[in-house]
This record gives C-alpha cells, structure tokens and sequence, in this order.
C-alpha cells in the first residue's frame, strides 16, 4: 500500500503528522447502533477523541484514495483532529490540455489532475493544503513556491496573470481573506455544555436530585448555568472582536496589473499569489504579502513589532542565478517584504517604473493571518504541570472508586436494597472531583491579569502568568532597554590622512561645518517626513537634529530619458553652517539591517554630475569595506577608548561614483559597497536609565540570573554591563572570540581574561592580559543556584555562530556563564534563547525592539516595552518603558502560581475531608442535611474559590520560586499529612460519641433534657434522615476542619501577601467561624430544626471545640514548620543526597570537578583532519565530550 503518513509544515512550529483513511459503510452503520444503544455516550466520546471517531468509521488507506484525514500534532502535547478531504471541479472556459496556468512547476498547476480538472484539499486551522500527486504529499495553498529565485519572480509574475489564471488559482487557493466568523451563541453554549467537566456535573445533578438533594442541586445548577453564561458572553464577545478587527483588511480596493498590461481596481479578497499590485498614494493597509519588485516604500510595522518607527523597504533586485530569492537575501529578506496589515506612509517611483508588488501571501498565509491563527488556536502551555494536573485527579477518581466499593458492601451488609445500594454508590462517585476546581484556577490566572494590568503590563495569554513565576533568567536587550532609547549626540571624531583628528563636540551652537563627514550625516539615514514631521529611529533622528539641516521631498530626474522621480532632499536649514549647495539629493537606500549592521545611501548634490555613496553601521562592519590604507592604525584603540567608556559608536565612510546610475530595482548592494575611505566615527551617549541598576540588583539578590543579549558593540557592552552591576566589580570577565576556519588553520576559540585594576583614585580602566598563565579565580563559588563562580564570558554573535558551528559541544558550558552576548542579529537572539532553554532555565526576554521580536516569542516569557496596549510581538506588553516591569511581573507570577497551588490543595482535601466523612457516616447509613451541605459547599467551597487568589503578590523576591510540580513531594506529603488527620479526628470522634451515655441511634431529641425528664412526657415528632447525634456531631467537625485548612493553605509569605492584607477573605473567615460557633451553641429549636440538627450537651461541644482548636494548631505548626521548611527540605535533600534533574544543574556539578575550568588566556582550535602543526607550535590535544580540541597556551 502507498504511504497513508505525512508531513505537513516540517520544521515548522505548527508542524503536525497526516494519516490517511477511508469510510466503510458496514462500519458506519456498526457506530450508528452504538449511538442507539449507549443513549448518545458513544457519540459524546468520539467527540471528545476524535482518533476514536476515525478508528471507528475508517480504515487506514494512501493518502491518494483517503476521504478522511487524521491529524496528530508532533509536539509534547499530542492532539488529534479529525477532517474531510474536499474535491472540486475546476470551472474553466479554455480547452481541457492547455495550459492554464503559466509556471507548470507552481504547486497549483502540480495540484490539477487531468483531464478532470479536480483538485483535492483538506483545510486544517484556517490553512488551505492542497495535494500534490507526483509528490504524494499535501502542500500549502496561497503562498508562492520559496523554490523561485530572483529572476524567476521577476519574469514569470512581473508582468501579472492572465485573468484566466486567476480565477483558476482563486478556485485552488481561496479567497484573500482573514474571516473570523461570529460564533453562534448555540454552538458555543454547546461546546461548553459538552466539556467533560459539565457532563461530569450534569450526571452529580442527576444523583444529587435522585437522593433529594433539591435545593443544594439547585444552587449547583444556577452557578453552574451562570458560570456557562459568563464562559459563553465572553467568547462572544471576544469572537466579535476578532471579526472586528479583521473585517477590515477583507474589502480593501487594490490595483491590479494583468498581463496584458491592463490596470484593474479589484477587492482584495480576489487577490492569488502571483497577482501584481501596483502601490498609488499613501496610507494604505496591505491586504496580503508582497514582494516589493519596483520602487520603494516606507511602511509602518507596529501591529507586527509594536515598535511605530518607519521602515524602508527596497525592491528584489533582478539577479539571475537558480538560488531561491529568500536564500539570496538571506536574513535580510525581509527589506523586500510588505506585510499585511502593515500600512505603506509613503511611496516612491523609479524612473518609469510604477511602484509593484508580487503578491507573495494571501489570506490565513500572511503575516497578519498567522496572528490571528495565535489567537484562534492557543499552544497548550506547561503540558507537564496539566499532566500532572490529570494524574492528580485521576488519583482522586480511583479514591472514589474504593469509596464506592466500600458503599457497596457497608449497605448490603446493612441490608439496604438494590435500588439504595446504587444510588449511594453513584452518589459516593460524585464526591471525587471538585466542582469548583476548573472556575477557581481560572480566576487565579484572571485576577493575576488584572493585577497586571494596574501596573500597567498587558496580557495575551494569561497562561504564561504561571510561567512566569518560574523564570530564573532574564535576558535584556541593551538600547531602549537596561539604557535610555534617546541617544545624546556627544561628538564625531573625524578621520583624515588614516589618521584621526580632534574630538569635534556637537553642541546647539557648535554645528559641523560643510565637509563629506557633514554629508554622511545629514543624508544617510532613512527618514521620513510623515504630516509635516520627522519620523524614523532615534539614532538617525538624532544624529540629523546635531546637523542643523532639513528634509523634504524633491522631483529629480534620474535618468535623462526617463520622467522625474521623487525622491528626499536635505538641505541647510536656519541654524546650519553655511554650505555651498541647495541640498543633497538621497537617490537610493539599502536600509538598515541588523543582521547586516550597516545601512548605505546615493546620493547627488544638486546641480552635480557625479554621485557619493555613503555607509553608516557598527564600526567593525564599515572598515570592512574600507581602503586598507584609508583606516587608521588606531582604529582598534580609539574604539576601545569610546566603547569602554559605554558610548554607542558608529562608523562613517564613502565613496565617490562617476555619473550613471543603473535601474534601481538592478542595483546591488555588493556594487557599491566596496573600496570605501574611512571617514571617521560618530560617539553618541546613552545613559543607563535610572531604574536600571536597581532592578538589576533585586534580581540578582533573588538569585535570577541577568543576560545582556545586544546588537551594540562588545565594549559598550561590557561597560554598560559593570555599570548595571550585570558583571560585578570582583568578578573575572573572559572574553571569547571565534574565527572562522581559514586555509590550513580549523576554527578556533580565544580566551582573553579581563581583570580590573584601580590606580591614583581614577576609574578602573580594563587590562587585557595576554600572558600564557592562568589567572586563579578569587570569588570562588558564589551562591547562586544559575550562575557558576565568580566569572562571566562575554561574546559577539560571530563567536556564537561559530561556536554553534564549530564548538557545539562547548557551547552549553559557555552558556552558563555567558552574561554578555553583543552584535548579535535578531536570527541569533532566538538561538542562543532556544539553548538556554535546552539547558532547562525557564528564560524570559525584555525588549523595546523590532529586532527582539524572535527572541520574545521564543522565549518561556515575552516581555515588550511598547507604549500600545497590547503588543503582537510577545504575550507581555508593558506601559512601564524600563525594566521594572521585570520584577513586577515575576513577583505576580510566583503570587499566581502559589495561589493556584493553594487552591488545588485547599479544593482537594475539600473533597477528601467530605469522602472519610461520608464513609463514617454511610457505616451508620446515614449522611448530611442538605442544608448541611449548602453551608459547606457555598459558604466554603465557593467562596474560598472567588476569594483564596485575592492576596497580592510579596513585595521582595524571594532567593527561590515556588515550585513548578504539582506531584512534588511537599505537595503530595501536605495533601497525605491533612489527609491523616482527618482520618484521626473524625475517627476520634466517631468511636468518642459512641461512647457517650445519651448517644441513641433512635432517640435523638433527649440529650439536652434535664436529668429527671424523659421525652416520654413530651411530645416528640418522628426524626428526619439527617437529624441524629453523629450527624450533627461531623457537620460542626468537618465544617471547622474545613475552615482550618482554608486558613493553613491561605497563607501569604514568601510569595504572597499576608493572609491578614486578604481583607475580603479574612471578614469571610470571621463570619464562617462565627456562624459555625452559633449553630454549635445556639440551641434554637426552630433553626436546629431547619438545619437538621439535634441539640448534645455543652460539655460534648466544648470538647469538639478542643479537639478542633488542637487540630488548627497541630495543622498549621505541621505545614508551616515542616511542610514550608525550606532548611529542612534542603537538609533532607543532603541526606538523600539528591541532585537536581536540570541539564544546567547538572553541568554545573561537572565543571565543578574540573581544575581547569575556565580557560584563561589561550587559544583553543577544533580539530580537523590537517590540525595545527603546519603552525610550528605543539598542541596540547584534549577530547571535550566527544569534540576534540588543540589548545595552544
């Protein structure tokens, strides 16, 4: 048989496994009786597991002939879906054979089976995959081929489609839309009424009114109806949100370009990949993805990035080669994108060419569509903690099936009928899973988001509240982050004759006077001028305001045959030096990346042949494309110089071209950017932000290791580092650098030791030693459960990247101490995040930043400092611009996550302390009031589940995080121990109140007589049920127990607030006592009466309440003293000599071991089949698990 699994989205995050399968008829009809004969059960059943339902009604066949599909997500939680396979019929007016569609290698013409013209697709989460027969697979529809290189998208879909082509590929890929549709009130009321958890309270309804338990059932069902309504309002209303906010971007009017040259305004909603869009005006939102292929544009990415700063984008030159177009590009492939969503601000025109855009992505495909799919289908989050969440419960199941098999046999024994037998059995079942369990653990995560969002941090998934209480990594980006997003202009060290000149301070009064220095200034940048503003990033923004010029837009022809196009001009502004020109003329950019760290401009003074082209970025990158003899010699010193002092440093340099410039949409970056002269560095200041040093600080003090992952130069920061406190004064830093392999050397890997030394009262300046003996590391091991010794490696992303290439197995000991990671590109964030993750930290990101947006998603705990409500770049957004939000959010995600622990104890020995009551008492056959059971189910259970998560979170971080494990021992030990002395008081008093000379089974009304009165002188009605000594006796017993563990699990320290700050709680529990105690002492017959309760003697009651008083003692003293004793813990742990599981853990215990960790001062190569003896030097060779490397000393 043909292969019946597949693949669909390899690699992706949403990748899942297909399995194929055919419906048989006999089948079909076998699962239609057991509808029939199992009242619906069956069918209930495959709705919950849908594999059930396709194992059932299919057989396993190729996906070649399956009408069905299975499909099983590949990640930790696995969950399968059940779908249809549909067949359409092309329409089509032209003749069967020819070619409809111009790419015969375009997955849609692969898609078409001749000569029917059908198509076969299957639609998973909003995502059209269509198959592909001679590939026997299914592949996604509405994206064009990532196989197609520059050229190919140039001449095959530069020109447009033919309409017949588009409506054939509308057919095959769909509409361009993003439709959320408004769910119908009914099929959200009956998918929540059909939740396992609400079929479960359906049949405890059911029993509950079979054993005539009317008025507490009633009260479940209205709370239960409400909670229903509540659950169902407000998916409603989120789901008319969601439609909202996407309908827009559904009926926008674009322009079209066919192929046979015809410009036809359409909706959007036609839109196929391979359509031309020509871009006219500004303010438009992008209905789809395009690749920008003439012209360029400018384009506001905030609801991608949440960061509203112009970007430029540039069109896809026209390279002829096979690479694909993406791979060409390489990470900056994104300067050719538009997204949708996105809104193009501002259009320009290349000599005759009109602004055009493949379309590259339609619908669901698009970059706005895979937010909406975010939303629409959440990743189940801490899979572990609901695993152990379902054994935990399942444990409380099977606890309740020995409780039934013990009802089972205590009523036969006692001679109860069948009918009695059953109903006390199902009633007994009831009792193993808390109503309240689900609602309460809800409210935790919303209260905590409400919390939040008082201290202005917003929140898209609330589950990751809880993670954030385990976070014991912070990693920060620099700039706009741990330092001020407004850059200071301090000053431009001008370079002339390879050799720099004075410092020349920019001051208000002090502007540059005209030179190409000036130049580079005022005209590389990519600004914009947006409703008579200037728009663009801070650093550009301020370097043009130190320059005293102005921007506006100009005509200007750039080819003498060809029309004016518009372009940027700058000119001298007022308060400018005087300069001998109009203004310069900004023909092209290639815009900044920060994988590439430069961005170059042409440009062309007005009135003047011939052009200049000048670069700005990181320093390292411009002197690359430099003359060799135009750098000078200082150039390493003087950078050292600036950065070590915590300046942002940026090389300038340019080149001269002679007049004749090619099609812009043809040039390549690589054309003009080569035999470069240096021109000199820009310093601009940027001040660490006040609140800094001391989030930093109370991190560190609560044992959560810091990291600085940024695209600024190592020095700055390393520097803006010890001014954090980030890195220690006493502490030893060791800088890393990786090379590459080179001719006949391998890879190799640096270790430079950086000590600080303090001379004559001045600041400490930085060493760099580079003699061959190791430096021995004073500091020691330090006390901290992430960071291993008084060290800290600092590196550049080239280092990482090689390291990752070349020294993978080093790179995890690296990483336990790396705390400084500078240059690195956005593509490197998400890396170096996903292995620190492997090493089991549970990692968190703070960023301001486009290029932090992989970084956030990637990271356990996305944070961004974004001024908008609720950022799409991570599930965190704060309004707090610096990183105090930071603790903020830990400090509420451990107060959630104790809390919802707290709730799942208290919920539980609920139901346990009500399981050993009723085996008491069905021994007697007999049970609880239901009067009774409405003061401990409302008046209790519900209110401690509204209340418990009430506390705020503790002011100081503790040096630990509550624990992540629900089946911890703690836990389970708590749980055990409150369990035991359940069983030991209400035993106690069960075997004591038989012991009692008025204790009667029959007569229930006499203990409270005088000694010489009978009640055969009164009159005495016939007792109830419920109303007898035992009772009454564990009404008050397990009514006062159940508010001792509510006051036991309702404590506050280390993560939450004092009980006593609970102030809702607290007046709740007051109350509960008070009422408590008045029905123990009232004797009100009428009350008594109503409550089902019979009147002992006072000296009964006193010793109940003894007994109870001993118990809240012996209760709390166990579970504070011993349960939250961390020493003892930790003490036992010694004992039992248990190691942590956490892979960084158990590195750590390993490195430990090893004397000569870390390197110091040498230089380590990886070896290769030719290792380094050509060099003249002999190596010291070691084996690095499994690695091996030369070390040279």
């Amino acid at each position: 048989m043909a292969e019946n699994r597949a693949v669909l989205n390899e690699g992706d995050e949403n990748e899942m496994e297909i399995f194929g399968y055919k419906t048989e008829r006999w089948r079909k009809v076998l699962c239609l009786l057991g509808y029939i004969f199992s009242i619906g059960f069956l069918k209930l059943l495959f709705y919950w597991k849908p594999e059930l339902d396709v194992w059932s009604h299919c057989i396993p066949c190729s996906l070649a002939e399956a009408d069905t599909v299975l499909l099983q997500t590949t990640g930790e939680f696995k969950d399968y879906t059940k779908k249809s396979v549909i067949q359409v019929n092309l329409h089509r007016t032209t003749k069967t054979g020819y070619p409809i569609i111009s790419d015969e290698n375009s997955n849609v013409c692969k898609s078409i089976v001749e000569p029917e013209g059908q198509v076969r697709y299957v639609q998973v989460q909003k995502i059209r995959y269509i198959w592909i027969p001679s590939e026997s697979k299914f592949m996604k529809s509405g994206v064009l081929e990532e196989g197609l290189s520059c050229s190919n998208i140039h001449s095959k879909y530069g020109f447009g489609l033919t309409k017949e082509e588009q409506k054939v590929r509308q057919q095959i890929c769909g509409l361009n839309t993003i439709t959320v549709k408004i769910i119908p009130v009914w099929r959200l009321l009956s998918k929540e009424v059909l939740n396992p958890f609400y079929v479960f309270q359906a049949y405890s309804l059911c029993i509950w009114i079979a054993t005539t338990y009317i008025e507490y059932s009633l009260a479940i069902l209205f709370m239960t109806t409400m909670s229903i309504c509540a659950t169902v309002y407000n998916l409603r209303k989120q789901s008319v949100k969601l439609h909202k906010m996407t309908a827009s971007y559904n009926s926008i009017l674009v322009s079209v370009l066919h192929k046979n040259g015809e410009l036809e305004e359409v909706k959007s909603q036609s839109l196929v990949p391979g359509d031309v869009i020509v871009l006219v005006g500004n303010k438009l939102y992008l209905p789809c993805d395009a690749i920008l292929i003439s012209g360029a544009c400018t384009v506001n990415e905030a609801m991608l990035t949440g960061e509203s700063i112009p970007v430029s984008k540039i069109p896809l030159p026209n390279i002829n080669n096979s690479i694909p177009w993406m791979a060409h590009s390489g990470d900056d492939y994104k300067k050719h994108v538009l997204y949708c969503g996105t809104e193009v601000v501002q259009t320009k025109r290349n000599s005759q060419d009109i602004v055009k855009a493949v379309v590259l992505q339609t619908g669901f495909n698009t970059a706005k569509g895979d937010l909406v799919r975010a939303i629409l289908y959440n990743k189940p989050m801490n899979v572990k903690l609901h695993r152990e969440a379902i054994r935990f419960l399942m444990v409380l199941v099977a606890f309740s099936l020995l409780g039934v098999m013990y009802t089972a046999v205590v009523h036969k024994m006692n001679g109860a009928s069948v009918h009695d037998i059953i109903l006390m059995s199902f009633l007994m079942l009831t009792v193993g899973v808390n109503a309240a369990l689900p609602a309460s653990l809800t409210l935790c995560l919303l209260y905590g988001q409400i919390r939040l969002k008082k201290h202005g941090i917003f929140c898209i998934s609330p589950q990751k509240i809880n993670l954030a209480g385990q976070l014991n990594l912070a990693c920060f980006d620099k700039t706009g982050t741990l330092t001020e997003d407004i850059l200071d202009l301090y000053g431009v060290l001008p370079c002339e004759k390879r050799c720099f000149q004075d410092m020349i301070f920019c001051t208000s009064s002090n502007n540059l006077c005209w030179c190409l220095l000036l130049q580079a200034m005022t005209s590389c940048h990519s600004l914009i001028k947006l409703d008579g503003k200037l728009q663009g990033d801070p650093l550009d923004l301020k370097m043009f305001d130190g320059t005293g010029w102005e921007l506006e837009d100009y005509k200007a022809k750039i080819k003498e045959e060809g029309p004016p196009n518009i372009c940027t001009m700058v000119k001298p502004g007022p308060t400018a030096a005087k300069a001998p020109i109009e203004g310069i003329l900004i023909l092209h950019q290639f815009p900044f990346s920060s994988s590439l760290q430069r961005m170059t401009v042409i440009t062309q003074v007005i009135a003047e042949s011939n052009m200049t082209v000048f670069m700005k970025g990181a320093p390292e990158m411009v002197v690359r494309f430099c003359k060799p003899e135009t750098v000078p010699n200082s150039f390493s010193k003087k950078l050292d110089y600036y950065t070590v002092q915590g300046f942002r440093v940026i090389g300038l340099a340019y080149r001269s071209m002679q007049k004749g410039l090619p099609m812009s949409s043809d040039i390549e970056r690589e054309e003009v950017e080569c035999d470069l002269t240096f021109l000199g560095l820009l310093i601009l200041e940027n001040r660490l932000k006040p609140e800094t040093n001391s989030v930093l600080q109370e991190l560190s003090e609560a044992n959560i290791r810091v990291v600085m992952i940024t695209g600024d130069n190592l020095q700055t920061a390393v520097t803006v580092g010890k001014k954090s406190g980030m890195l220690p004064s006493n502490s030893n830093i060791i800088m890393l650098d990786a090379c590459e392999p080179e001719k006949d050397l391998p890879a190799s890997l640096t270790w430079k030791s950086l000590t600080e030394s303090q001379a004559n009262g001045n600041h400490s300046k930085t060493k760099l030693h580079t003699n061959e003996s190791h430096i021995n590391v004073g500091g020691g091991w330090i006390n901290n459960p992430t960071v291993l010794g008084n060290f800290h490696f600092a590196l550049t992303g080239k280092s990482y990247q090689v390291l990752t290439q070349h020294f993978s197995n080093l790179l995890p000991k690296i990483l336990l101490n790396g705390t400084i990671f500078a240059r690195m590109t956005p593509k490197q964030k998400s890396s170096l995040i996903e292995e620190l993750q492997k090493l089991d930290y549970f990692v968190g990101m703070c960023g301001d930043g486009a290029n932090d947006c992989g970084a956030l998603k990637m990271s356990h705990v996305g944070i961004s400092l974004s001024e908008l409500e609720a950022s799409v770049a991570s599930p965190f957004t704060s309004k707090i611009t610096n990183i105090e939000c930071v603790p903020v959010l830990i400090k509420e995600g451990r107060n959630t996550l104790a809390s919802s622990f707290s709730i799942f104890k208290f919920l539980t020995m609920f139901q346990l302390i009500g399981i050993v009551c009723i085996i008491f008492l069905f021994w007697k056959q007999t049970f609880l009031g239901n009067y009774q059971y409405l003061m401990q189910d409302l008046a209790i259970n519900i209110t401690i589940a509204l209340t418990m998560s009430l506390n705020c979170p503790a002011s100081k971080l503790a040096t630990y995080r509550p624990s992540g494990h629900l089946l911890s021992p703690a836990l389970l030990l708590s749980i055990f121990m409150h369990l035991t002395f359940t069983v030991i008081i209400q035993s106690t008093i069960f075997f004591l109140l038989q012991q009692q000379p008025w204790y009667n089974e029959t007569d229930v009304f006499s203990a409270c007589l005088p000694l010489n009165q009978s009640t055969e002188n009164i009159t005495v009605r016939e007792h109830r049920h419920a109303e007898n000594f035992l009772t009454t006796t564990m009404f008050s017993t397990t009514g006062f127990h159940l508010i001792i563990v509510e006051i036991v699990f309702a404590k506050g320290r280390p993560f939450r607030q004092p009980l006593y700050t609970n102030y809702l709680l607290s007046i709740l529990i007051i109350i509960q006592v008070a009422v408590y105690l008045f029905f123990m002492f009232a004797d009100i017959d009428s009350l008594y009466t109503i409550m089902e309760l019979v009147c002992t003697p006072y000296y009964w009651r006193v010793n109940i309440l003894i007994m109870v008083l001993v118990l809240f003692i012996v209760s709390y003293v166990a579970e504070v003293w011993f349960i939250d004793n961390r020493d003892l813990w930790l003490w036992i742990k010694r004992m039992l000599h248990y190691k942590s599981k956490s892979q960084y853990r158990k590195m750590q215990r390993r490195i430990q071991k090893d004397p000569e960790w870390p390197p110091q001062n040498r230089i380590d190569y990886a070896m290769q089949s030719d290792p380094v003896e050509n060099c003249g030097i002999v190596p010291n060779i070691a084996k690095e698990s499994g690695q091996t490397i030369v070390t040279v000393m």
